[in-house]
């Protein structure tokens, strides 16, 4: 069984090239189901803000970037997977460089844009809260927003071809060898530190929001912008009671560890890869699995304690 620590090998990433058909079939149902939550959820959220004038926020516009980025990993390339998934190990389909390109492509191309729409949503909602409202509202003006969500495109398109371990063709699945390919090593380190570096930056942003939340209940009350109901916990005119507060706080530590369990796997996976061994490849798949499940998860992270959204949804839904 050729090992899937090879990032370069056939399958991208996550496919677990067994011969038992069992594990295969098992995570085809599990892209099937995670593609057409993540499809339809995505489009719902994208559909509420394009269809609502009080949804059209600047914090909504990262939001919807987002999620048409993962669209491009739930809508393309999970259902690629889950077929792909069915068929046996040596299938011509999986023999194509090109395909395997093309695949490769999608993934890393919704994954890197829709890593940086996090931040960005989350660097929103940071200046939102602990900067004065005119810094915010020189920061975001229309056009600069346009150019925030521009260059989260032009950086993913940048870094596709800087990651060797997705866009690395090969003829067939071969044995692996003893150490992994310097690319791929190389790779796992990129990924890793890309990845931290985000995160590190996510959570100074909302762990700076949870500091004055709790420390000033009157700095959140004076800001009076419809932009408070996009965030993670529900911001009132009134100053929020100690309870109210702890809830607040809650809400965004709980997003925060969603994102955390969805991204660090593959992190330290990465690093294990790099600096000592590869891991079990069920292990990477997991981890990768992991990150990817997020892609069907975001919409729901960041609209779940919206009353807005939850008012506009109920006006679509029978």
């Amino acid at each position: 069984m050729p090992n899937a620590s090879s990032w370069s090998a056939s399958s991208p990433l996550l496919l677990l090239w067994e011969d038992s058909s069992g594990p295969r079939i098992f995570l085809s149902l599990l892209y099937a189901a995670l593609a057409i939550s993540g499809t339809l959820s995505n489009v719902m959220v994208i559909y509420l803000v394009f269809s609502f004038k009080k949804l059209q926020t600047t914090s909504n516009a990262f939001i919807v970037n987002g999620c048409a980025a993962d669209l491009s990993v739930c809508a393309l390339w999970m259902p690629q997977e889950a077929v792909l998934g069915l068929l046996p190990p040596n299938s011509s389909s999986l023999r194509s460089a090109e395909y395997r390109l093309l695949r490769g492509g999608l993934l890393g191309l919704g994954l890197t844009v829709s890593l940086a729409s996090h931040l960005l949503v989350a660097f929103n909602r940071y200046v939102l809260i602990t900067k004065l409202p005119s810094v915010y509202q020189a920061l975001y003006q229309r056009r600069h927003t346009g150019c925030m969500i521009g260059l989260s495109w032009a950086l993913a398109l940048l870094l596709l071809p800087l990651l060797p371990g997705l866009w690395t063709p090969g003829s067939a699945p071969q044995p692996p060898p003893r150490q992994p390919a310097a690319g791929s090593r190389y790779t796992a380190l990129l990924l890793a530190l890309a990845v931290l570096g985000q995160t590190a930056l996510l959570l100074h942003c909302y762990l700076g929001i949870v500091r004055r939340v709790r420390g000033s209940a009157k700095r959140v009350s004076v800001l009076n912008f419809h932009l408070l109901h996009q965030l993670p916990f529900p911001a009132a005119p009134p100053p929020p009671r100690r309870a109210q507060r702890r809830l607040s706080s809650v809400s965004v530590l709980l997003l925060c560890c969603v994102f955390l369990l969805g991204t660090q796997p593959l992190v330290w996976v990465s690093l294990l890869a790099f600096f000592l061994r590869p891991a079990p490849a069920a292990l990477q798949a997991a981890s990768w699995l992991l990150l990817c499940s997020l892609s069907a998860l975001n919409p729901l992270l960041y609209t779940w304690r919206s009353e807005e959204f939850r008012r506009a949804a109920r006006s679509v839904l029978p």
